[in-house]
Protein backbone atom coordinates (compact mmCIF):
# COMPACT_ATOMS: atom_id res chain seq x y z
CA UNK A 1 0.00 0.00 0.00
CA UNK A 2 1.16 3.51 -0.81
CA UNK A 3 -0.14 7.04 -0.24
CA UNK A 4 -1.44 8.30 -3.59
CA UNK A 5 -4.27 10.05 -5.39
CA UNK A 6 -7.24 7.86 -6.23
CA UNK A 7 -10.84 8.40 -7.32
CA UNK A 8 -13.54 8.23 -4.65
CA UNK A 9 -17.19 7.67 -5.60
CA UNK A 10 -19.96 8.84 -3.29
CA UNK A 11 -22.70 6.26 -3.90
CA UNK A 12 -25.28 8.51 -2.24
CA UNK A 13 -24.72 11.15 -4.94
CA UNK A 14 -24.23 8.74 -7.87
CA UNK A 15 -27.26 8.50 -10.17
CA UNK A 16 -25.80 5.67 -12.29
CA UNK A 17 -25.71 7.70 -15.52
CA UNK A 18 -22.43 6.07 -16.62
CA UNK A 19 -20.81 9.26 -17.92
CA UNK A 20 -17.68 8.42 -15.91
CA UNK A 21 -17.12 5.00 -17.50
CA UNK A 22 -15.82 6.08 -20.94
CA UNK A 23 -13.29 8.68 -19.72
CA UNK A 24 -11.61 6.02 -17.56
CA UNK A 25 -9.08 4.61 -20.03
CA UNK A 26 -7.97 2.05 -17.46
CA UNK A 27 -11.42 0.52 -17.05
CA UNK A 28 -11.35 1.09 -13.29
CA UNK A 29 -14.95 2.34 -13.17
CA UNK A 30 -17.97 0.24 -14.01
CA UNK A 31 -21.69 0.54 -13.40
CA UNK A 32 -22.66 -2.14 -10.88
CA UNK A 33 -26.23 -2.44 -9.62
CA UNK A 34 -27.04 1.00 -11.01
CA UNK A 35 -24.11 2.83 -9.40
CA UNK A 36 -20.58 3.75 -10.50
CA UNK A 37 -17.99 1.67 -8.70
CA UNK A 38 -14.21 1.69 -8.59
CA UNK A 39 -13.74 -2.02 -9.24
CA UNK A 40 -10.06 -2.32 -8.21
CA UNK A 41 -7.81 0.33 -6.67
CA UNK A 42 -4.75 -0.81 -8.62
CA UNK A 43 -6.52 0.07 -11.90
CA UNK A 44 -7.15 3.72 -10.99
CA UNK A 45 -4.35 6.11 -11.94
CA UNK A 46 -5.97 9.00 -10.06
CA UNK A 47 -5.90 11.30 -13.10
CA UNK A 48 -9.53 12.25 -12.58
CA UNK A 49 -10.73 12.47 -16.19
CA UNK A 50 -14.00 11.04 -14.89
CA UNK A 51 -14.65 13.97 -12.52
CA UNK A 52 -15.63 16.61 -15.04
CA UNK A 53 -18.44 14.56 -16.55
CA UNK A 54 -20.28 13.64 -13.37
CA UNK A 55 -23.54 15.60 -13.26
CA UNK A 56 -24.03 15.05 -9.53
CA UNK A 57 -20.51 15.66 -8.19
CA UNK A 58 -20.27 12.08 -6.92
CA UNK A 59 -16.63 11.69 -7.96
CA UNK A 60 -13.63 13.28 -6.28
CA UNK A 61 -9.93 12.54 -6.14
CA UNK A 62 -8.53 11.99 -2.68
CA UNK A 63 -5.05 11.30 -1.42
CA UNK A 64 -5.01 8.23 0.78
CA UNK A 65 -3.45 4.85 1.36
CA UNK A 66 -4.32 2.55 -1.54
CA UNK A 67 -2.88 -0.20 -3.66
CA UNK A 68 -0.22 1.13 -6.01
CA UNK A 69 -1.31 1.84 -9.59
CA UNK A 70 -0.40 -1.20 -11.69
CA UNK A 71 -0.11 -0.61 -15.43
CA UNK A 72 0.34 -4.34 -16.13
CA UNK A 73 -2.89 -5.09 -14.24
CA UNK A 74 -4.63 -2.44 -16.35
CA UNK A 75 -3.43 -4.05 -19.59
CA UNK A 76 -4.58 -7.49 -18.41
CA UNK A 77 -7.93 -6.12 -17.22
CA UNK A 78 -8.63 -4.33 -20.50
CA UNK A 79 -7.67 -7.44 -22.50
CA UNK A 80 -10.11 -9.59 -20.49
CA UNK A 81 -12.84 -7.04 -19.99
CA UNK A 82 -16.16 -7.22 -21.68
CA UNK A 83 -16.50 -3.63 -22.76
CA UNK A 84 -19.16 -1.75 -20.86
CA UNK A 85 -19.51 0.86 -23.58
CA UNK A 86 -21.72 3.84 -23.10
CA UNK A 87 -21.95 6.03 -26.19
CA UNK A 88 -21.71 9.71 -25.37
CA UNK A 89 -23.57 12.43 -27.27
CA UNK A 90 -23.12 16.16 -27.63
CA UNK A 91 -25.60 17.85 -25.29
CA UNK A 92 -26.40 20.44 -27.98
CA UNK A 93 -26.61 18.65 -31.35
CA UNK A 94 -26.67 14.99 -30.22
CA UNK A 95 -23.76 13.94 -32.47
CA UNK A 96 -22.03 11.00 -30.83
CA UNK A 97 -18.39 10.41 -30.02
CA UNK A 98 -17.96 8.34 -33.20
CA UNK A 99 -19.01 11.29 -35.39
CA UNK A 100 -17.20 14.13 -33.61
CA UNK A 101 -14.65 14.89 -30.92
CA UNK A 102 -16.44 15.43 -27.62
CA UNK A 103 -15.22 17.52 -24.70
CA UNK A 104 -16.31 17.35 -21.08
CA UNK A 105 -17.44 20.84 -20.07
CA UNK A 106 -18.71 22.31 -16.81
CA UNK A 107 -21.14 25.19 -17.29
CA UNK A 108 -23.53 26.76 -14.81
CA UNK A 109 -22.94 23.89 -12.39
CA UNK A 110 -23.67 21.16 -14.93
CA UNK A 111 -21.29 18.66 -16.52
CA UNK A 112 -22.02 18.17 -20.21
CA UNK A 113 -20.39 16.70 -23.30
CA UNK A 114 -20.04 19.13 -26.20
CA UNK A 115 -18.71 18.43 -29.70
CA UNK A 116 -16.02 20.55 -31.36
CA UNK A 117 -18.63 22.14 -33.65
CA UNK A 118 -20.88 23.28 -30.78
CA UNK A 119 -18.11 24.31 -28.36
CA UNK A 120 -17.52 27.82 -29.82
CA UNK A 121 -21.21 28.64 -29.50
CA UNK A 122 -21.15 27.52 -25.88
CA UNK A 123 -18.07 29.64 -25.18
CA UNK A 124 -19.19 32.76 -27.06
CA UNK A 125 -22.91 32.49 -26.42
Amino acid sequence: MVIRKIVKIDEELCNGCGNCVSPCAEGAIEIVNGKARLIREELCDGAGFCLGVCPTGALTVEERQAEAFNEKAVEEHIAQQETQEITLNCSRCQRNEYDAALFAVRIKGDSVWVCAKCLPGLIHG
